[in-house]
């Protein structure tokens, strides 16, 4: 049996001692705030939970990260922000000796983030490089992916800050850090080792920093925010805010589903109820679900969950757990069935 929705008899931030919280389509798209996003992670401190943000870009200083949450209204400070480029660091660092070259391919944080580590930044593969690392920047263009081949092709370690296929702006789902680095796997066959999210590696990072025991990850997408969290055994949050949409949530593999589902971040301030099973439905608050001959069946029912927008996303629930049943048990999940579910904010 997969995972499913976990229950939480309290809000969120009062169970969880650190929020582990995504940038791009959780706190901002871009430049732009995410509606409720200051005033959920206002509450949410003042609940008594801490907060790291952690993200896959690894182009930024954490400096620049809490310079543009605070003029969100969202306080922050470097300390607060944990980065890819400082996963990817602290991997080169774990495996190379110090004062060893590394090809950098990416923006100002991955450069100082690798220097901090002690090793040595360079920029051509002329000067052998033990190692290439590479995260997304918006200047980054054929020369600079072209010496990464060359230094991986003559045996350089190959390392990715995160494989994000897209990178949410406020125009839409640009190019990310994954589409870059597949030039580079593409010219030399070689995968690279990813430091960012899914895999475990920043989240830990963070959580160490903090000191925290029972940390709550929360992303909008499933397949690294929700997949990063499973893979380091720990609950997380899907907000409907970014990449992956209610739809995606229902149809998730076993791998990417999330343990908690809510529109926007003020989710971390109340309880949230897993659907359970009635007579071959699955019923969350005012919705329930099933699946029947291989299609999605939703029925709306009375006694809706209390809460802004609860209705709404209690409907995802549903349908999720009917969704996630029936996959669980070899059962045939038509995607054409599955339709725009709840709310997405933004």
């Amino acid at each position: 049996m997969g995972p499913g929705l976990l229950s939480c008899e309290v809000p969120l931030a009062e169970r969880y001692d650190l929020a582990l919280v995504d940038l791009d389509g959780v706190a901002y798209r871009g430049r732009k705030p995410i509606p409720h996003a200051a005033e959920g992670l206002s509450d949410a401190r003042l609940a008594g939970m801490d907060v790291v943000f952690v993200t896959n870009n690894a182009s930024r200083e954490p400096e620049s990260v809490a310079h543009q949450l605070t003029e969100l209204e969202i306080p922050c400070s470097p300390r607060d922000v944990m980065t890819a480029a400082q996963a990817a660091a602290t991997l080169l660092a774990e495996r190379l000796d110090p004062g060893s070259r590394v090809l950098v391919v990416g923006g100002p944080g991955l450069r100082t983030a690798v220097g901090a580590v002690g090793l040595v930044v360079v920029d051509s593969a002329e000067e052998l490089p033990a190692a290439v690392v590479q995260g997304y920047s918006a200047d980054v263009g054929w020369r600079q992916l072209a010496e990464a081949a060359y230094a991986v092709e003559a045996g350089a370690w190959f390392v990715a800050s995160n494989l994000d296929r897209t990178l949410p702006t406020e125009r839409g789902f640009a190019p990310g850090n994954g589409a870059l680095v597949s030039a580079v796997q593409t010219a030399t066959g070689v995968e690279p080792v990813s430091a960012g999210k899914p895999e475990p590696t920043l989240y830990q990072l963070a959580a160490r920093r903090r000191g925290a025991s029972n940390p709550l990850v929360v992303g909008d997408r499933l397949d690294t925010d929700l997949a990063g969290a499973r893979a380091a055994g720990w609950a997380g949050l899907h907000v409907l805010t970014g990449v992956s949409t209610a739809r995606d949530a229902v149809l998730a593999r076993p791998a990417e589903r999330p343990s908690y589902l809510g529109a926007d971040l003020r989710s971390l301030l109340v309880p949230h109820v897993a659907p359970h099973e009635d007579a071959g439905w699955w019923v969350c608050g005012g919705a329930a679900a099933r699946v029947v001959g291989a299609r999605l069946e939703l029925d709306e029912r009375s006694g809706s969950s209390p809460g802004e927008r609860r209705d709404e996303v209690d409907r995802v629930r549903a349908a999720c757990a009917a969704a996630w049943d029936a996959s669980d048990h070899g059962e045939t999940l038509d995607p054409d069935s599955v339709g725009a579910l709840g709310p997405r904010a933004g």
